[in-house]
């Protein structure tokens, strides 16, 4: 599976995760170029190299016409561009990216679900609904250039999977367009919520709000690298010098795309009826469980019991367990760390006389068949009288 991994060990901001993304690209003097034709107004796009501790990467700068911003404005050691404070509404927004930019309908979708996420953050943090935030350093055209510059560059790289470390958000205080605000500044520490962060002795803004939300929306886990075999790896580097390399490292390549890793929840029953078992078995997969079964057990007394077992992702472990505290009679659950061998997994559409036909083709090791869904042909053989052997023969024909 193709697999990017962030490393946030000195935080996030748009135009670190632009610089990195592009080493990753073949071309970058043709992306930036690509970049520079977007149709943003006064914007042009800059890479150039850069050293931090002695590893040479990219740093990224966007010029306002034809200037950037100047350090000693402001703390941002990972220039956030707040140059020219345009305060943007999210109808602003909008009006840039949908009305005058030249990019896929699915870049743009990206770019505003983004500004969603911050919207909603400023909008909790200054007690205002969605509609009435204005973006401050957010809001400003160098700021929708990085954000649309990574969305362009996750489309291009076209990974199955993004994985970041825990994210190192620094420590201090930092100068905000209201005033001089803790670290993380409240509308980040919004974001953040959710996603495993941590302080640290460098001082100073490491995660911003806009690289916040870029790795809310791009990354499905946060945790450890995984087994991984890397193809390419980008730096992208911040403006200011720290003791430690101040860059964002991302990692290109592939993970074993077989092997599925889950967890297994488990827990015995003795007082609970079949129907109430069979209502919590419902409940479990609505709220996203990849499997759920029973077994009849002997329990302590000689009574005899149900064995539940429960599979999900790891992402879902809490609220699963939500879910099985308040659907059954249970006082504990044990928990356990699998690895699935799985098959992939593809649905076709078959148009037949009597409607569309799901069939849903599985393959790998060697193998690979197929099967109808079963809510398709049970209708067509309750609408027709036939056996649900005769449809499948039909439609195969």
């Amino acid at each position: 599976m193709r697999t990017l991994y962030i490393d946030c060990s000195m935080g996030a901001a748009g135009d670190m995760l632009t610089a990195a993304l592009l080493e990753l690209v073949e071309d970058k003097n043709a992306f930036v170029q690509k970049l520079n034709s977007i149709g943003l107004e006064g914007i042009e796009y800059r890479l150039e190299k850069s050293e931090k501790c002695g590893i040479t990467g990219s740093h990224m700068s966007v010029l306002v016409h034809g200037q950037e911003e100047d350090e000693t404005m402001h703390d941002h050691h990972h220039e956030e561009h707040h140059y020219h404070h345009e305060h943007n509404s999210m109808d602003g927004i909008r009006h840039i990216v949908c009305d005058h930019l030249n990019i896929s309908e699915n870049v743009k979708k990206s770019v505003m679900d983004i500004y969603a996420i911050i919207a909603q953050a400023e909008s909790e943090v200054h007690g205002k609904p969605v509609t009435d935030i204005h973006f401050h350093e957010v809001g400003s055209k160098d700021a929708v250039a990085d954000v649309t510059a990574v969305c362009l560059l996750m489309e291009e790289l076209n990974v199955e999977k993004v994985y970041a470390s825990p994210v190192h958000v620094g420590s201090g205080t930092v100068k905000c367009a209201h005033g001089i605000l803790p670290v993380p500044a409240p509308a980040t520490a919004n974001i953040l919520k959710g996603i495993p962060v941590y302080g640290g002795s460098v001082s100073g803004e490491l995660c911003t709000p806009t690289g916040a939300a870029l790795l809310k929306y791009f990354v499905s886990e946060f945790r450890e690298m995984p087994l991984m075999k890397i193809e390419k790896i980008g730096y992208g580097m911040g403006k200011k010098d720290f003791e430690r390399a101040n860059c964002v490292r991302v990692s290109l390549g592939e993970t074993p795309s077989k092997k599925d890793d889950v967890l297994e929840l488990s827990f015995n029953l003795d007082d609970m009826t079949a129907e109430k078992i069979g209502f919590a078995m419902e409940r479990f997969f609505e709220a996203g469980a990849l499997d759920v079964y029973t077994v009849p057990v002997g329990m302590k007394k000689q009574r005899p019991g149900t064995l539940m077992r429960l599979l999900c992702k790891e992402a879902d472990a809490e609220k699963m367990v939500r879910e099985i505290f308040h659907h059954t009679t249970t006082n504990g659950i044990r928990q356990a760390r699998l690895e699935r061998y799985v098959l992939n997994r593809r649905m076709e559409t078959i148009e037949t006389e009597w409607g569309p036909v799901r069939n849903k083709i599985v393959s790998g090791y060697g193998t690979e068949r197929s099967k109808f869904e079963y809510d398709d042909v049970s209708r067509i053989a309750r609408e027709t009288g036939m056996s649900i052997q005769e449809v499948e023969e039909k439609i195969r024909l």
